[in-house]
């Protein structure tokens, strides 16, 4: 039987200022990646995302990123490991003292953005984000991209590898860049058609033809995508179609 988690990053509105469909994304996905404030979220927002996944009974992550709202936690940074280390520190103990105060916890850690990027290919940045969940809880996993630098620094720590069904691949197993055309895939088909052969296959097609394998335990749907709950709902209707059993992987 093909277990698969479908995660989504959530709460990324800040203030007034609201992105994505969060209450409906909720009801699509089994696992939440929410803004911890550094690139997205605030207090309110993270608690009302927190109430809301608690009572639809989704997982909780923490979507931990660099000191970046101003560019969305999408910009790269030079960040020394000591200083990373009690930033993800910060945030992620933030995250999980809402979650508990709204009856949950913070399962997981995602970093997001530039810093998901650099800790596949940076083992002295994901050595920090590392030392930051083992000092928090190390029984937390961390949710990260197959050949990634933090299955080196992790230790004792689980990680859990991902895909994404709605992000172009390179031949090297790497997302492709968000400034390349097409990086992004946006029709509901194609995305869902994707999910099916990464969780039933486990294969990938990149950007060039190339077959590329992804064995993952978690499908990454995009929640700032335009039609995003679209996307979402024809990858669960996909997934299930197919035989798949839906599942938060901290389960």
């Amino acid at each position: 039987m093909t277990v698969i988690d479908i995660n989504a990053d959530l709460g990324e509105g800040f203030g007034v200022w609201r992105l994505g469909d969060d209450l409906e994304l909720l009801g699509v996905v089994t696992s939440a990646n929410v803004a911890c404030g550094f690139h997205a979220g605030d207090p309110l927002i993270m608690r009302r995302t927190c109430d809301a996944a608690v009572s639809r009974g989704v997982a909780i992550g923490a979507q931990v990123s660099y000191r970046d709202l101003a560019g969305f936690g999408r910009r790269e940074m030079d960040v020394a490991p000591e200083e990373l280390t009690a930033e993800v520190l910060y945030q992620l103990s933030a995250l999980d003292g809402i979650a508990r105060v709204c009856g949950g916890r913070v399962g997981y850690v995602k970093p997001h953005g530039a810093l998901y990027n650099r800790i596949v290919r940076d083992p002295v940045q994901a050595a920090a984000v590392v030392a930051a969940v083992s000092a928090y809880d190390p029984s937390l996993p961390i949710l990260t991209l197959p050949g990634s630098a933090v299955y080196d620094a992790a230790g004792d720590l689980t990680v859990v590898a991902e895909c994404y069904a709605d992000r172009a691949y390179t031949a090297a197993g790497a997302l492709v860049s968000r400034r390349e055309s097409g990086a992004v895939i946006h029709d509901p088909t194609e995305v869902a058609f994707r999910a099916v052969r990464m969780a039933v296959d486990k294969i990938v097609i990149s950007i060039d033809g190339t077959k590329v394998p992804v064995g993952a335990r978690s499908i990454c749907v995009h929640g700032d995508t335009p039609g995003a709950v679209e996307i979402a709902q024809a990858v669960r209707t996909a997934l299930t179609g197919a035989g798949v059993t839906l599942s938060p992987f901290t389960a």
